[in-house]
């Protein structure tokens, strides 16, 4: 598998089936596999997504946004009971580009990205529980 790391953008390689063992970057040390989100932007996002090979889910926000601040510890949630999938927030508002690029028109939105490509999005504030299983039926569906 290879993962690009969060803080410094590296490409890493491991065995998918160490990613439990926490693996850190190989160049400046961070953890590769956080189990709570990053925060990306515009410059880190199309590095980050190209770079990683395991699932990456982005959720576009805004710190206005009263939906957004309620959808945060539900995504933090998904991310500690999802260890495969990268989970990534963007600013949309500090993030104009990769808003524009992915056509976001509301917030919150969620994209789920595999191999580079959009597989799925969904906009509006989703319980924890239900967004594990919207990922894990879309992933379900790629698998060959």
């Amino acid at each position: 598998m290879q993962l690009a790391c969060p803080a410094c953008l590296t490409r890493n390689r491991f065995p998918d089936e160490r990613l439990a063992e926490h693996p850190r970057c190989g160049k400046c040390k961070a953890p590769l596999a956080p189990d709570s989100p990053v925060a990306l932007s515009d410059a880190t996002l199309p590095s980050y997504l190209a770079g990683c090979d395991a699932p990456v889910l982005v959720d576009f926000w805004a710190a206005w946004c009263g939906p957004c601040q309620a959808m945060a510890p539900q995504f933090a949630a998904a991310a500690r009971a999802l260890p495969g999938v990268r989970f990534v927030k963007v600013d949309s508002d500090a993030a104009p580009q990769s808003s524009a690029r992915y056509a976001i028109r509301s917030i919150p939105t969620l994209l789920l990205f595999k191999d580079g490509r959009e597989l799925a999005r969904h906009s509006g504030v989703l319980p924890a529980a239900q967004l594990t299983r919207w990922v894990e039926a879309t992933l379900a569906k790629e698998k060959p």
